[in-house]
């Protein structure tokens, strides 16, 4: 009894091991059927975004994500389908692909690719920096994530120069409102404005006529130690800006007269020579 159950126990494991060789035979070939299945899709993908077809090369893409997602087709196909969607504009789409991209793949070598194209989605996005102020933060926010994260790749360099462009645009939107403010006569609105220039985007084209609109606002309102603070920093900094010669003709009168003066001069000099230049053609 005990040889029948020692030989039934042995035909049970023959039986099983052979199951398992033919469950991991079919495996394999499940397996490689998958990857030539990916491959094809990828490939279609591929023809796709060069014939300009890019919702349908997105969603090819996506097809060879999904259909083998533990194979090395999965993460490159994702991140084609977001490419797919950038080159023909489609920020929306592309953005939602690539944060998608970032969640599923958290640790993948090209990630810094992934930021820094998400970076630049958000900034193509930006239209009118008067109305557009999320994609603006977004896209700086994106940049100066590269720029910490990876700040020895190439992307890091275009991100700080997208960078630069950035708070060029923001600090042109706080001089619009200054000036708004300052023309209406609301003095503290228009000075937190114009230090807001100062303070947060001092690398920027705008902050020799920020410096000299704080000299403006405090001088207007007889703040005249405050003004000539930020007069002396403008000279100090900017001593060639015609913002400096904007603030210094508001301290000395006689020079802004003698500015007009000289600048009146020049104009009938150059009226002179135009005329002499057509009596000549005459």
């Amino acid at each position: 009894m005990t040889s029948i159950r020692a030989i039934l126990f042995l035909i049970i494991i023959v039986i099983f091991n052979a199951c398992s060789k033919d469950e991991f035979k079919k495996s394999i070939v499940k397996e490689k059927s998958l990857d030539l299945q990916v491959q094809e899709a990828y490939k279609e993908g591929m023809e796709a975004l060069e014939g300009n077809d890019v919702v349908y090369a997105a969603k090819k893409f996506n097809e060879a994500e999904t259909l083998f997602p533990q194979s090395e087709w999965a993460p490159k196909s994702a991140l084609m389908a977001a490419y797919s969607y950038y080159v023909q504009d489609y920020y929306s789409d592309a953005i939602a692909e690539l944060i998608r991209f970032i969640r599923v793949y958290p640790s993948h070598k090209d990630l810094d690719y992934v930021h820094y194209l998400l970076g630049v989605c958000y900034f193509e996005q930006i239209v009118d920096e008067k109305k557009d102020l999320q994609s603006i933060k977004n896209a700086k926010t994106k940049f100066l994530f590269v720029l910490n994260k990876y700040p020895k790749t190439e992307y890091a360099l275009d991100a700080e120069f997208k960078l630069n462009l950035i708070n060029d645009i923001l600090a042109s939107k706080e001089m619009y409102i200054g000036r708004y403010y300052f023309e209406k006569k609301k003095w503290i609105a228009a000075i937190r404005r114009f230090r807001t220039v100062i303070d947060e985007y001092d690398t920027t084209v705008y902050t020799p006529e920020a410096l000299h609109r704080l000299v403006e606002v405090h001088y207007t309102i007889g703040l005249i130690d405050e003004a000539e603070k930020y007069a002396q920093l403008l000279g100090y900094n900017y001593a060639s800006s015609e913002w400096y010669e904007n603030s210094y003709s508001l301290f000395n009168k006689k020079y802004e007269k003698k500015r007009k003066s000289k600048l009146e001069n020049t104009k009938k000099k150059s009226r002179n020579i135009i005329k002499k230049f057509k009596s000549l053609l005459e």
